[in-house]
């Protein structure tokens, strides 16, 4: 960013020869400068409806505080505030509008996730890892309209004449087998006419790790380059077009200190710092997502030549980035920026005095209405009764009674198929249950567990391979998570150890793996196909498909009247003992 310093010409008047002396002609005003109001958003997910449960956000003061938020109603209500007060204004989200979706939009193929943010006034999208979950031909389909299907679900079930989206979406760094980006990588907004009108420049794009992140079907053709050179590579082409500002819109994020507030920064640290640190300094605004976490954080702090602000506002439409540019129309410059993190705070009893509270927009509500109605048959249907709330998903090390429920029911699946073994990753367990008093569970339920559609494959593998896949889990090649495992299999683990030694032990049955033996697993097929890295999956043998991860558990929990929830210690972690 250039200097925020405004400097105004002088006009100097000459005098002519003759001996009177005429008026001199009023200074032309210099045009004011010019302030565009942007809105920033990221990661929605589908969130049509409220969260749940209350966020917990801790204050600038230290205080933590819960408060209900999100909700498209609500965060309509948020954007149209928030885009006023400027001359302009744009909203624009770092991607994972859709996927990962509550049943009430990912029922429906996120078709409704599309509508909201139409309705929103949402100007571009950068395509996220998630906006890739049901594949590029699928995602095609958001962007343009129509009602061809490319999966299990029947598109178009809601409104028939589903028009797709009318926000662009945007990948710099996707490219197709024939050379071009899947879609346009930059784009230019013009505002005003003479003398104020000014030029911004968008930049979208994902993370280059998306292949690992999805169904690799799902992404085949395609080529995901390096972020840091696809931004570059656009900068100059926008500058000679006119851009004034630069913004960036990319899903990838930082990962600031434990405790930091939400419109604070903290440690500037996680895997956008690298893409950061070789940005061209022309860049003016960086809006992020992928890491779900908030921040507001001033780059010039560590790099005085990139004086560009990085913003992230959290998860599911509980929160908004309020941004606030000022051009220079002399300059051709940003002259000032600002920004801040908003909770979407919902109005009504209980709401925190300590935050705005917004409104439900009226025509917004209706819209979700309409989804929430055609979804609360299959949503309430119960499924099966458990003993207990299975526990919040927690970190993707972490062990949890909900993760061996799903892997058991992944193995009950499965047993026709010969399977001894099933593994869960635990990056896909997407929600608590939460069963009512009596224990019941609906289809709503274990539908936000898993919201993928993911069916089951079994195959067979040498232990040698199954030891190999296990130290997968931990290593240095995409992010550290462990399997949820099915009954019977275990293993530890220590990461004090060298990479690909870390497995101290695993047994089946308390029998230690033969690396010379042969045993059959059960995955689901986004781990069938290497995702999240573990690309061992790829060489099982002798694979047999089975049923949906859905159909499985829910057989797995009608199969007895009161399903109990399984004991952990599955996994252990012995590092440090």
């Amino acid at each position: 960013m250039t200097s925020r310093l405004f400097f105004l010409p002088f006009l100097i008047a000459a005098l002519g020869a003759c001996s009177t002396v005429r008026d001199t002609a009023p200074a032309p005003q210099s045009p004011a400068p010019v302030t565009i109001k942007i809105v920033g958003l990221n990661d929605f997910h589908g969130n049509l409806e409220p969260l749940a449960r209350p966020i917990r956000l801790p204050g600038e003061d230290g205080s933590s505080h819960e408060i209900r938020a999100g909700g498209a109603a609500y965060l309509a209500s948020a954007v149209a505030q928030h885009r006023q007060g400027g001359d302009h204004s744009l909203v624009i989200a770092a991607g994972d509008l859709v996927g990962a979706s509550p049943l009430v939009s990912s029922l429906f193929l996120d078709e409704p996730a599309v509508g909201a943010m139409n309705r929103m006034g949402l100007d571009f999208n950068a395509v996220g890892n998630h906006e890739f979950d049901r594949g590029w031909r699928e995602l095609k389909r958001l962007q343009h309209g129509g009602c061809e299907r490319h999966g299990l679900r029947e598109p178009c079930a809601v409104e028939p004449d589903f028009a797709g989206a009318d926000f662009g979406f945007l990948a710099a760094n996707v490219v197709t087998e024939g050379g071009d980006t899947l879609f346009p990588g930059a784009a230019l907004r013009r505002f005003g006419t003479g003398p104020r009108a000014v030029t911004v420049g968008v930049i979208g794009l994902t993370l280059k790790d998306t292949p690992s992140l999805v169904t690799p079907s799902g992404v085949a053709g395609l080529t995901f380059g390096d972020e840091a050179d696809a931004i570059n590579a656009r900068v100059p082409q926008l500058a000679e077009e006119g851009a004034d500002a630069i913004v960036v819109a990319i899903h990838q994020g930082l990962e600031p200190e434990p405790g930091t507030p939400f419109t604070g920064c903290g440690a500037i640290a996680g895997p956008l710092r690298d893409i950061l640190e070789r940005l061209d300094p022309r860049v003016d605004l960086v809006i992020s997502g992928h890491t779900h976490r908030s921040y507001v954080c001033d780059f010039a702090t560590l790099d005085p030549a990139r004086d560009f602000i990085v913003t992230s506002a959290g998860y599911g439409g509980t929160l908004l980035t309020d941004i606030t540019m000022t051009i220079d129309p002399v300059r051709r410059s940003v002259a000032s920026l600002t920004a801040r993190n908003i909770v979407v705070q919902n109005d009504g009893d209980g709401a925190d005095p300590a935050f705005a509270a917004f409104p439900a927009e009226t025509e917004m509500a209706a819209y979700v209405a309409r989804y929430s109605d055609a979804a609360r048959e299959a949503s309430t249907r119960p499924v099966g009764k458990i003993s207990g709330p299975a526990d919040d998903p927690g970190p993707a090390t972490e062990e949890t009674a909900l993760g061996n429920l799903i892997a058991d029911a992944h193995l009950f699946a499965t047993r026709d198929a010969g399977a001894q073994i099933a593994l869960m990753n635990n990056s896909g367990i997407r929600a608590p249950i939460a069963p009512a008093s009596d224990g019941t569970v609906t289809f709503g339920d274990i539908f936000a567990v898993q919201p993928f559609g993911n069916t089951l494959v079994t195959r067979t593998y040498t232990g040698a391979q199954l030891l190999a896949l296990l130290e997968q889990q931990l290593d240095t090649d995409g992010f550290v998570q462990t399997f949820s495992v099915s009954e019977g299999f275990a293993f530890a683990y220590d990461m004090d150890r060298a990479e690909g030694d870390r497995v101290v032990s695993a047994t089946l049955n308390g029998d230690p793996i033969d690396p010379a033996g042969a045993y059959r697993v059960t995955m689901n097929s986004f781990l069938a196909a290497g995702g999240d890295s573990f690309t061992v999956f790829e060489q099982g043998t002798h694979g047999v498909t089975g049923p949906v991860d859905l159909d499985a558990i829910e057989a797995y929990l009608r199969a007895m009247e009161m399903r109990p929830l399984p004991a952990t210690g599955r996994v252990r972690d012995i590092t440090g003992q």
